[in-house]
């Protein structure tokens, strides 16, 4: 999938002519690209398109004027974008009570690492999930990490198989759930390897 380059990314004038519309367009489409799994975990799987919007809202919301503070934030935001054979998600920790903040992401320490988030394909084949690193230590862990799905020709072949069923599970010691991907969901997903 391309990369985000400059020429794309609109000046603050030209974003707010054209926010309404994409921010329509973008909603739907996250809502297609997010997938709950149990009561605490939700994965946005990231695009170009999810990834340019936020490049745009986060221009906006800073009102980023200066040229090397705007290609700063189009680099940041560039390694969201999957690449060859790869998905790519924002995993929220969502946690509704401020009181118990610390205590949920206390209990999801060490979630990021090893294998406990994977994509399983029709029971033949496991995709794990690479975080980004630095987004948690022993002693803390964030609600916000990025996540990256790489995929063997095989199993990026049985994910674009409808007869194989497709599960985003998590396997931590005090966190388990999976959530079948299918529907418009999945038909999204299989588009970010064209």
């Amino acid at each position: 999938m391309q990369k985000i380059l400059r020429d794309d990314v609109r000046d603050l004038g030209q974003y707010e002519k054209v926010r309404d519309e994409m921010r329509r367009r973008l909603i739907a489409l996250k809502r297609r690209r997010r997938v709950p799994v149990g009561d605490r975990l939700t994965f946005l799987f990231e695009n170009r398109d999810t990834v340019l919007f936020q490049v745009q809202e986060m221009i906006r919301t800073e009102r980023m004027v200066e040229e090397g503070k705007i290609l700063e934030e189009i680099e940041t935001y560039n390694d969201l974008i999957p690449g060859e054979r790869e998905l790519s998600a924002t995993m929220f920790i969502e946690v509704d009570d401020p009181g118990r903040v610390r205590e949920v992401l206390d209990r999801l320490k060490g979630i990021d690492r090893g294998s406990s988030v994977a994509l399983q394909i029709g029971g033949r084949f496991e995709v794990p999930g690479i975080f980004e690193g630095g987004r948690s230590t022993e002693e803390k862990i964030s609600a916000v990490h990025f996540v990256k799905f790489p995929f063997s020709d095989s199993a990026r072949d049985a994910f674009f198989d409808w007869r194989e069923p497709v599960e985003l599970v998590v396997d931590h010691s005090r966190y388990k759930g999976q959530t079948k991907i299918e529907g418009d969901t999945r038909r999204s997903l299989i588009a970010d390897f064209s």
